[in-house]
């Protein structure tokens, strides 16, 4: 299976705390968090993995070089802030496959992977990862109609419910028949239009999920991480 970590982002909110460190790179239970998203990946199955990278993306390579837990690690490089539609459109040409997981560099999300990958298997469409939270003000919400994804995005609201976990699964050609220039958002330019064409599927996780790119939410990932890497030992 092959992922693309979209690992660009200026990480302004992250800054107060690691002011000189790229967002991906910021220590967490005493490793970089990407160290952390991609041993998770190689213990899910994944062979190769596509780092789409921009700011300060040499602190990454030198770290990482091309090979990591037995996987191939390929460097896609945005010359500029290209958005998620921008920089994965760019990344998704580095896929050998008909389809890719993707996932955010600032977010831990330990994904049920051979459960999607079957529900791709089996529909051979766009998949969005959904996950309940206790309140979902600050995400945008998602609303599904048995597996099909009826909307998301929406940050109305509070209290319980499904949000977009910021994972998907897509097809190779995904951008087909997208001419918007770069930078553009994956999720307003490309999957909305999907969703209300009803040709995205969902899966709801109830695997660990937290985004560390808020200082608050970075400093509980230092102590739900260093449990979930002890439970894994």
């Amino acid at each position: 299976m092959e992922a693309i970590i979209l690992a660009g982002g200026l990480g302004t909110r992250l800054r107060a705390v690691v002011p000189d460190t790229p967002k991906p790179m910021a220590p967490v239970a005493g490793r970089p968090f990407l160290e952390i998203l991609l041993t998770l990946l190689a213990n899910k199955g994944f062979h190769r993995v596509i780092l789409s990278v921009g700011y300060k993306a040499e602190a990454i390579r030198s770290h990482f070089g091309t090979r990591f837990e037995d996987m191939d690690l390929v460097y896609e490089m945005e010359p500029q802030p290209l958005g998620t539609g921008g920089a994965l459109r760019q990344a998704i040409t580095q896929i050998s496959g008909d389809h890719v997981f993707v996932f955010n560099g600032d977010t831990y999300l330990d994904l049920e992977v051979s459960d999607v990958e079957a529900l791709w298997q089996e529909f051979g469409q766009p998949i969005i990862v959904a996950r309940k939270v206790d309140d979902v003000a600050r995400y945008g919400q998602v609303a599904l109609a048995g597996r099909r994804v009826l909307s998301f995005g929406e940050k109305s609201g509070s209290g319980p419910g499904l949000i977009n976990a910021g994972c998907y699964v897509l097809p190779v050609h995904v951008f087909a028949n997208v001419l918007l220039p770069a930078p553009f958002s994956l999720e307003q330019s490309v999957l909305e239009p999907l969703v209300a064409s009803g040709a995205v599927m969902a899966h709801v996780t109830q695997g660990l999920f937290i985004d560390i790119g808020i200082p608050e939410d970075y400093e509980r990932a230092q102590t739900l991480l260093r449990v979930a890497s002890q439970r894994a030992c």
